[in-house]
């Protein structure tokens, strides 16, 4: 979204002077204004790690689903998001892939420790 309400007033107050020192001067900090330079809510950076996830929700199956259902769901979704299907396409997209279907291995993976443990 295209913020204008902090330039707009600057350029206002700025008016209110009528010199054109003032009113770029208004400009300048109404544009910072939108830009959020004045918020007081701090910026952190984003958690580098992700809580780990629930491996039935990872394969969007119940926890009380059969072995079969869990194995339908596995390949249906491998099948949808193997890097291979997007050989073609740009890095950021075949990373993401890779990404996806390492979380599915994983999560297959998890869920047969839980039923079969060894």
């Amino acid at each position: 979204m295209n913020r204008w309400k902090g330039k707009l007033i600057g350029f206002l107050l700025g008016l209110l002077t009528r010199r054109i020192q003032f009113i770029v001067l208004g400009l300048i900090v109404g544009h910072l204004y939108d830009m959020g330079v004045f918020d007081s809510t701090p910026r952190t950076a984003a958690p580098t790690t992700s809580p780990p996830e629930d491996p039935y929700q990872v394969l969007e199956v119940d926890p009380k689903a059969s072995d079969d259902e869990i194995e339908a769901a596995y390949r249906r979704l491998i099948a949808q998001y193997h890097p291979d299907k997007v050989d073609g396409a740009a890095a950021e997209i075949r990373e993401l892939a890779a990404k996806r279907a390492g979380a599915i291995n994983a999560a297959y993976d998890a869920i047969q420790k839980i039923r079969r443990p060894s």
